[in-house]
């Protein structure tokens, strides 16, 4: 074994390390951002009236009163979906008809009804179009896709438990709240989210961070208790066993002691086309609003994203996705599950403002990572190292006198590390002559690799450099 006698020319990294020390091998986190912003605008403008005497200057007034009340129309058949003509008849028009003694009352009331149904008319045919040219061919209409849909979509409570020394906390996202006001004390936190019936026998396919918390500060872990809440009127609610579940794709599967389930139909992503119309099913804020049904196109495909470390391929959506969608179905025309909602841009990123930016994670991908979760219980074949790194940057590394790599926080005993002899205080600079700078770079290697593959790690130690050979083990999820 080799021998660790480096500690005291490496204090002050340890003390960094247990400050922030983040695992390469478990970049697991939530969506991108849980936080959401509401923003309401007021349409309603003040308008003057114009107490002038002359005829003319009342006649101009009342003909742009006219035309806001054509616009508001026609916003307000957006909003209620009714072409509507009654919207532009006001005390405007009347006046319009005493004033103005070249225009006739029949004649204004035409020209206003003919402008309102043109607008109504308009709006109508621009929306039906947009949904037409994105539907697939056959495409079923939005309300079947939801009603063949929403059976299959239920709801999922998460339990956990966390001590901490904080006065209170009010969690926002998936979270919904929690609090203590005394330290050491056991308190818990409740979390909604979104299922998809896969199997008539009680199979459910959801997000792991539903059910596994390592986005709060609490970092609770997995959830003491999850209970899944089906989508009928009585709202039935059933205990969950966690059957399995993988961070690094953010897929979780339960399994509710239940039969005669109304199962989703899978498509296949492969066959998206970017622009095609979807549609997303989930539970927004909790179950007060559960089944809520929200539709857009496909703004992208394999797009990648990096969440907190984690880089994922995924779907790219304007379709409104909200913290409790997480879990839930993206549907394509033929009602059929493409992809699962996992995660969102909040509505402030970085310096800029975004909106309608969604991701879902593709079935196309999901179902092996499924298959293998209900089968084994986790994902077979990852491999690891058994570690704990943080990046020894260009500055850490005058400043420290040691090379450029990952610095070993810690090493899980039995592990493949451990095994090979690497110890805390090591600093890993190559893997089979690939050269290691930082965390990233380790696990994009690592990952080349299989579980029971063996390979050369080059460490610095003590001033020395040295190669070991690491027998790659498989990650197995925690229980």
């Amino acid at each position: 074994m080799l021998e660790n006698n480096n500690r005291n020319n490496y204090e002050d990294m340890y003390r960094n390390a247990q400050n922030n020390e983040p695992d390469y091998n478990n970049f697991y986190d939530a969506p991108i951002d849980s936080n959401y912003g509401n923003f309401n605008s007021d349409p309603n403008q003040n308008r003057n009236k114009n107490s002038g005497g002359k005829k003319f200057l009342k006649f101009v007034a009342a003909v742009a009163a006219l035309a806001i009340v054509s616009v508001s129309s026609v916003e307000m058949y957006k909003l209620f979906g009714k072409g509507d003509s009654t919207w532009t008849s006001s005390e405007s028009d009347a006046e319009i008809t005493r004033d103005a003694s070249s225009l006739t009352s029949s004649s204004i009331s035409s020209e206003a009804s003919s402008s309102s149904t043109a607008s109504s008319s308009a709006s109508a045919n621009s929306t039906a179009n947009w949904i037409n040219m994105a539907a697939p061919e056959n495409a079923l209409s939005i309300p079947d896709i939801a009603e063949k849909a929403m059976p299959s979509v239920v709801g999922i409570s998460a339990k956990f438990e966390y001590t901490s020394s904080a006065q209170s906390y009010w969690g926002f996202g998936f979270y919904s709240y929690g609090g203590g006001n005394s330290g050491g004390q056991t308190q818990q936190m409740t979390g909604t989210g979104t299922g998809i019936v896969m199997s008539e026998d009680g199979y459910i396919i959801t997000n792991a961070h539903c059910i596994y918390d390592n986005e709060s500060e609490y970092k609770c872990g997995k959830a003491v208790s999850v209970s899944v809440v089906m989508a009928d009127d009585a709202e039935t609610e059933y205990e969950a066993q966690i059957v399995g579940y993988d961070l690094e794709t953010d897929l979780a599967v339960l399994k509710i002691d239940a039969t005669g389930l109304t199962p989703a139909e899978f498509g296949n992503s492969d066959d998206l086309r970017v622009g095609e119309m979807v549609v997303a099913i989930g539970n927004p804020l909790g179950f007060e609003l559960q089944n809520t049904v929200t539709c857009g196109i496909v703004s992208a495909l394999n797009r990648e994203v990096t969440i907190n470390e984690k880089d994922m391929t995924l779907i790219q959506t304007d379709a409104a996705i909200n913290s409790g969608n997480s879990g839930g179905p993206l549907l394509n025309g033929y009602g059929q599950v493409i992809g699962i909602n996992s995660a969102k841009m909040s509505s402030t990123y970085g310096s800029a403002s975004v909106e309608g930016l969604g991701f879902a994670i593709p079935i196309t991908d999901a179902k092996e990572i499924i298959e293998d979760l209900i089968s084994n219980g986790y994902v077979t074949g990852r491999p690891q190292f058994g570690i704990t790194g943080v990046t020894v940057t260009e500055s850490d590394a005058e400043r420290l006198n040691m090379p450029q790599g990952v610095f070993v926080y810690s090493v899980t005993d039995g592990s493949a590390a451990y095994d090979a002899g690497i110890r805390q205080g090591d600093v890993i600079t190559a893997v089979e002559d690939t050269e290691i700078t930082d965390m990233d770079t380790l696990n994009e290697v690592k990952n080349q690799y299989n579980a029971g593959d063996t390979i050369k790690i080059t460490v610095f130690r003590a001033g020395e450099t040295m190669d070991v050979q690491l027998t790659l083990q498989e990650v197995r999820q925690e229980d």
